[in-house]
């Protein structure tokens, strides 16, 4: 197959679809990979690289949207690559169409196969890869959020491990996945104060063994949030509802009661955000305030270390893209289910239910729109 791989448009966002170092597994198994001139140059990867790994270095994007059987991609295409991708290609990448009614409706009216990182599933229902990306963002986000606290940045002007005789600042951290988890790990280790809360009374548990007495776990149903972010100097937003709209946990009345100067930073930004006053930003401006609570809302959080985020990225995808490539999809999806559960587009039909639920759409399975 012909795998093309375009330059990220996106805003200050320089992670890269593959590596060098994928590439030359996918040319050794017989495949011709197409890479966008200095595609990967902000990652630290380079065109001769690309060439020696067996790459055909291309000038412009059109080209290889034009030429590609396979597009990959870290981020959703922006409107200018939805008007490239043709009848029948397949597009394997970050989606999050849940929160994108005008890229959903675009990528429909393209006819295309999008299969989308974030709903793939493994055998114990986990996202295999969202998981790297949200370990990257977990422990972004406490350094950002850290930065964020300082009083030129807006915040209280809080150091987040405190000071000898100084108590700490406090984190409430929603959500217990792999954003909370990573996020902890960091705030844990800078010495913060540190509450994680969750639905799931066994995922609390699992988090206590790992962390121990560092963290504080909260049961959603039995917490006081309001009170709890009352309390809180920097609060992490971290919940997922795979391929869904994040539920808005925190209102815009509940704003209200935060500290003046605190800090938000919402991980869920991709799906729309948990908090109500959330909207998406960039690493160029990366915050703004609403009722003096700072909001850091970066929509590619991984794409600040774009070398970090590519190879752990491609560490997760390149044994999918591999099977895509040499069975085709066809094949490869029916004989992966778990794999199936990434098809979010196909053929102009939307095969992914929370997503023809936001946007009212017919639902077809993703099985049975394979058959047709």
């Amino acid at each position: 197959m012909r795998i093309g791989v375009p330059k990220e448009i996106k805003p200050q966002e320089n992670r890269i679809g593959l590596t060098p170092n994928s590439v030359k597994i996918l040319t050794s198994n017989g495949h011709e990979v197409l890479v966008e001139n200095n595609g990967g140059f902000e990652a630290g990867f380079y065109n001769n690289q690309y060439i020696k790994a067996g790459a055909k270095i291309v000038d412009k994007a059109v080209d290889i949207f034009n030429d590609a059987d396979i597009i990959v991609k870290v981020k959703e295409p922006l409107s200018n690559e939805v008007k490239m991708i043709r009848e029948n290609q397949i597009v394997f990448t970050y989606l999050h169409l849940a929160a994108a009614k005008e890229l959903t409706e675009g990528l429909v009216k393209s006819k295309s196969i999008c299969i989308a990182y974030e709903t793939v599933t493994d055998n114990n229902g986990r996202l295999p890869l969202l998981a790297p990306m949200s370990a990257v963002a977990g422990r972004m986000s406490i350094q950002a959020g850290a930065h964020s606290l300082e009083k030129n940045q807006k915040g209280r002007g809080l150091l987040l491990g405190g000071a000898p005789g100084v108590e700490p600042a406090t984190v409430v951290i929603l959500g217990g996945g792999v954003v909370g988890e990573n996020a902890a790990l960091i705030a844990t280790g800078m010495k913060a104060k540190v509450y994680i809360v969750d639905k799931s009374i066994q995922r609390l548990k699992q988090l206590k063994e790992i962390f121990g007495d560092t963290i504080i776990s909260q049961q959603s149903d039995k917490t006081d949030l309001k009170k709890l972010i009352s309390e809180s100097d920097l609060l992490i937003g971290g919940v997922l509802i795979p391929g869904a709209e994040a539920p808005k946990l925190i209102t815009k009345d509940m704003l209200k009661l935060m500290k003046r100067g605190a800090v938000i930073v919402d991980v869920a930004i991709d799906q729309g955000g948990c908090v109500e006053t959330s909207k998406p930003t960039t690493h160029a401006n990366p915050t703004y305030t609403v009722n003096d609570v700072v909001h850091y809302c970066v929509a590619n959080m991984p794409g600040g270390v774009p070398r970090t985020s590519t190879l752990a990225l491609n560490k997760a995808t390149l044994p999918y893209l591999v099977k895509l490539a040499d069975k085709g999809y066809k094949k490869t999806l029916e004989e992966d289910k778990n794999f199936l559960a990434g098809l979010n587009i196909y053929k102009g039909q939307v095969t992914h239910k929370a997503v023809a639920d936001v946007f009212r759409y017919k639902y077809i399975s993703p099985s049975e729109a394979l058959t047709n």
